[in-house]
């Protein structure tokens, strides 16, 4: 078992580093005559030993990569120690689906699965199912040599078997013309002058330099069109009907970094900034809008006085919807510090309910923040300078055109 393991194992090696050769038939055969000899490992529950196996295959290549395989195999396992005397008979039929990777070159790596029914001596028979791989190398285009590895599983006492194989291949209904003889009776090549491939008698642009890839009339290739060789097309692709310059890009005739295709705006002044349609742009004012409510002491009741003043801050965000707002809400340093932040903060919700209640401006467009007295705008020393200090701001920033 052993030394059939390293010999299963050298062949596919071989077949693998034999890739130098080539041989391809015109038209590949259709049916192949696949001999085999093989190692079977029998799943214990069996009560036989390992042993070899042999058989024939009949494959039918209906597709290039596809093909379908009938197969009968033999074996005459010994049994097991305790399980018998003598030897036993295994016999099964099957039939497999095999997809090649590579059916058009002479290493031919594919996978397999089928299904089949086995006979084993005293026992009674059982259906099988088994995937697994190989690979098959052509020699010629009738003979070639093939590697089989397969895992097979019985559905019936749920058994897993294992067969290793090596074997032959032989097709017909093909028909090939060797290499040599093909090369020897081709005829002599015409003239090309500037060896671009095609015939000096077809070549519309001769003297072609070395290396330029050109099209069946032997001229320079222009993928995009544009009437600039690819070569020297620093603008590859260019949508049809683009003009472009010598180097094959879209032409800007006022040099504003928009091209003309795309230019909604030609004729730029040399030196205006211009959007992305070639536009001047117009210049962008920041425009801030800056709300101020004083509060009595200890009072977190929005005076009547400033409805106007928050009214014009909910027409603002009306007009402008992709702004958002903070009110932020503040005391003067009368009392305790704790207190005057959360009193700053019921101001700046206060004024938040407002916005929402009476404006409809979305709760989420608007943040209140309560700081306290941490950010005084006049000092605590007067009543003046406090009740200053006793206020909510409301501040928002928006770019206008």
């Amino acid at each position: 078992m052993k030394s059939f393991r390293v010999l299963a194992m050298s062949t596919l090696s071989a077949l693998m580093a034999a890739g130098a050769m080539t041989a391809h038939a015109d038209t590949p055969p259709k049916v192949y005559i696949n001999p085999f000899i093989g190692y079977q490992l029998f799943d214990h529950k069996r009560g036989i030993d390992d042993s070899a196996t042999y058989g024939a295959g009949l494959e039918y290549r209906f597709r290039d990569a596809w093909s379908l395989e009938g197969v009968f195999s033999h074996a005459e396992p010994d049994y097991k120690k305790g399980k018998g005397s003598g030897s036993s008979s295994f016999n099964e039929y099957r039939l497999d689906a095999l997809h090649y990777f590579t059916p058009d070159q002479a290493l031919q790596p594919y996978l397999a699965t089928g299904v089949g029914h086995a006979n084993f001596t005293r026992t009674h028979g059982e259906t099988r199912v088994n995937a697994g791989g190989g690979l098959r190398y052509a020699l010629t285009p009738a003979f070639s040599l093939r590697a089989d590895a397969r895992e097979f599983y019985g559905m019936d006492d749920d058994t897993w078997d294992t067969m290793l194989s090596v074997g032959v291949s032989w097709g017909f209904g093909g028909h090939s013309q060797p290499v040599s003889q093909t090369m020897e009776t081709a005829p002599a090549m015409p003239a090309d002058s500037d060896k671009d491939g095609v015939p000096d008698a077809q070549d519309q642009c001769p003297g072609t330099p070395a290396g330029t890839a050109v099209n069946s009339q032997g001229c320079p290739v222009d993928s995009d069109k544009d009437g600039v060789p690819d070569a020297q097309d620093k603008c590859p692709g260019t949508a049809a009907g683009v003009i472009v310059n010598s180097q094959g890009c879209p032409v800007d005739s006022d040099g504003d970094g928009v091209p003309d295709n795309l230019d909604k705006c030609p004729n730029t002044a040399k030196g205006v900034k211009v959007d992305s349609n070639g536009c001047e742009g117009k210049k962008a004012v920041v425009k801030t809008i800056r709300m101020n409510i004083q509060f009595p002491t200890n009072s977190a009741k929005v005076p009547a006085q400033y409805d106007q003043e928050i009214g014009k801050l909910a027409a603002f965000m009306k007009a402008y919807e992709d702004t958002d707002v903070e009110i932020g809400g503040h005391t003067d340093n009368t009392g305790n510090a704790a207190y005057n932040k959360q009193l700053s903060q019921r101001r700046a919700d206060a004024v938040r309910q407002v916005l929402i209640h009476k404006y409809g401006i979305k709760p989420s467009r608007i943040t209140a923040i309560g700081y306290g007295e941490a950010q005084p705008v006049a000092s605590n020393k007067t009543a003046t300078g406090r009740m200053q200090n006793r206020r909510v701001e409301a501040r928002i920033q928006k770019e206008v055109q």
